[in-house]
């Protein structure tokens, strides 16, 4: 595999050259250059936490997948590390495919990933040839691989994305599948030695015949509960629901080892947002559930593909939860406050009628904490324009009174994809907005992580200002605070 990585990196160094950073993130994972997609192997391991992403080294399009790698002591501070693994066997000669990591007790890495072959050598049209292989590391930085561990079951036409979890003396493993009667279905594996692995159950069939495969599940406590990550492949658009290409959504239930996965929970949106797809978990050493989810596009072109060098990113970090009635909550790691630099508090104060206030007037990388009391607010909608640029092009970001929802709207941001999402208020006089803006991208948090949005925002030429605006009314705010972010790169990388 050395010779495949070398010409990786070399694929990299040349893409890099050609990277416009305009939009290239400041506080968001991403590759050096070149597309990235799931997370992968998410980790704390040797000391350092360890993020793996799908990886096309050698373009802005998705294409043969290598796993890339950033690790941090912190999840605050990245530093680049080589790329981990290529395609360099017969089992992964067409992609490197998701997978997850987890630490035996030998002391080892052992990452698990689907081995990816197109049955005609060329594309999806006869179907994949997909097998579940094993790669360790004494470092978390270089790879042996192992082979395969898992077959392709006769007669599925998708199998893969596994994530593996411990329980006591046993190893569990789920896997996304598309059933002999193309429904979508989530299989569970069990192991006591980590490399033989026998079926157990189908844990899981989404219930809606639309779905013909669930990609990435992931499958994982919270509380007393169980929470089934999945991402859909085959459903339409329904309602405000299911409006992208690729959409990622949970379920809650209870289960126990050996027995059935009960759903207590309809499937729920993860994030209403247009760019959030693929999340994988992990638990943190202090028993923390952490997500990281991918933005990108597999579907409709994304700005930074034509002349950036570049495209895709991770989210950033967040800490799972569920509600009493078992909803779940996203919400920034508390670690992230460590990258505010700057601070601009407004405190309290009345936005008046029709009114407009900027609160930045350049910010490439902003945390903005916005709490309003919508009891006293008479605005139809509490509005933030994100990336305004001197033309009057912005993201809008706002809470629509008359809708009862959150709104992010990119009619006018000036590049890229259109279109607004918008995800349901949880209700309640007091409305908090966390909102992360990073140089092409903006993610919302409402009500300390209860609903979330999470979309590209590719802005105009010259400065990106943000303001609080009000429509035919005034806004009540409690308060406002503004942070400008730092870095996460421990070096730049040119």
């Amino acid at each position: 595999m050395k010779e495949q990585l070398e010409l990786a990196e070399r694929g990299v160094d040349a893409m890099l050259a050609q990277r416009n950073d305009r939009w290239y993130p400041t506080f968001h994972i991403a590759a050096r250059a070149g597309w990235i997609n799931d997370p992968n192997g998410l980790s704390f391991f040797n000391g350092r936490y360890q993020v793996y992403f799908q990886h096309h080294p050698f373009g802005t399009q998705w294409g043969p997948m290598h796993w890339g790698h950033v690790s941090s002591e912190d999840m605050v501070t990245w530093r680049r590390e080589p790329i981990a693994m290529a395609p360099s066997i017969e089992a992964d000669r067409d992609g490197v495919f998701s997978g997850s990591a987890v630490v035996g007790d030998d002391g080892k890495l052992y990452a698990y990933y689907t081995g990816h072959r197109w049955r005609n050598g060329i594309n999806e049209d006869e179907g994949n040839l997909q097998v579940q292989c094993l790669a360790t590391s004494e470092d978390g930085v270089t790879f042996d691989k192992q082979g395969v561990l898992v077959e392709c079951p006769e007669g599925l036409r998708h199998f893969r994305d596994p994530k593996v979890w411990r329980m006591g003396d046993t190893w569990y493993m789920v896997f996304g599948a598309c059933s002999a009667e193309e429904r979508g279905e989530v299989w569970l594996y069990t192991s006591a030695d980590m490399k033989n692995w026998e079926f157990d159950r189908v844990i899981f069939q989404d219930p809606n015949p639309d779905a013909f495969m669930l990609e990435c599940p992931d499958m994982f406590p919270l509380g007393d509960k169980w929470v089934i990550f999945y991402c859909p492949m085959g459903p339409k658009p329904d309602g405000y629901q299911a409006r992208n290409g690729h959409n990622a959504g949970y379920v809650v239930g209870n289960w126990a080892p050996g027995g059935v996965f009960e759903q207590i929970t309809d499937y729920r949106p993860i994030d209403w947002g247009h760019q959030y797809y693929a999340p994988q978990t992990f638990e943190a050493p202090d028993g923390r559930r952490i997500a990281y989810g991918w933005m990108g596009s597999f579907t409709l072109p994304v700005a930074t593909q034509e002349a950036d060098g570049w495209c895709g990113q991770l989210t950033v970090p967040r800490e799972l939860s569920l509600d009493a009635d078992n909803h779940l909550c996203a919400r920034p790691i508390d670690e992230l406050t460590r990258l505010r630099t700057a601070t601009t508090d407004f405190g309290a104060f009345e936005l008046g009628l029709n009114a407009d206030k900027v609160l930045i007037a350049d910010g490439e990388a902003v945390e903005i904490e916005l709490e309003v009391d919508l009891s006293a607010t008479t605005s139809e909608r509490v509005g933030l324009n994100i990336h305004k640029t001197a033309e009057g092009c912005s993201t809008f970001v706002c809470y629509d009174d008359l809708a009862g929802r959150v709104t992010l709207d990119r009619r006018t941001t000036g590049n890229g994809d259109r279109g607004y999402r918008s995800a349901p208020y949880p209700g309640g006089d007091i409305l908090k907005l966390r909102v992360l803006v990073d140089r092409g991208s903006v993610e919302v948090f409402v009500n300390d992580g209860l609903e979330t949005l999470t979309s590209y925002s590719f802005p105009g030429e010259g400065p990106r200002a943000i303001e609080l605006t009000s429509e035919s009314g005034t806004i009540a705010v409690n308060s406002l605070v503004v942070h400008q972010l730092g870095t996460i790169w421990a070096e730049p990388d040119r």
